[in-house]
């Protein structure tokens, strides 16, 4: 059950933010190339989950 928990909260974290990161900047971010776009997206992604997005929503979950 451990392990449910874990994935629920990392694709909640995940989905809205990649969402909304495509909605605000995805015109910008199509007309570069496949490398640079993961690597933009990649570097506001994973500093985003570990400091803020699993811990607020491991919180959420563990109430």
């Amino acid at each position: 059950m451990k392990k449910l928990r874990t994935i629920m909260i990392v694709w909640v974290a995940i989905y809205p933010t990649i969402t909304v990161i495509q909605y605000f900047f995805g015109e910008t971010l199509s007309q570069l190339p496949l490398a640079l776009r993961t690597l933009i997206l990649t570097s506001v992604l994973v500093p985003s989950m570990v400091c803020v997005l699993i811990p607020f929503w491991t919180k959420v979950f563990s109430k």
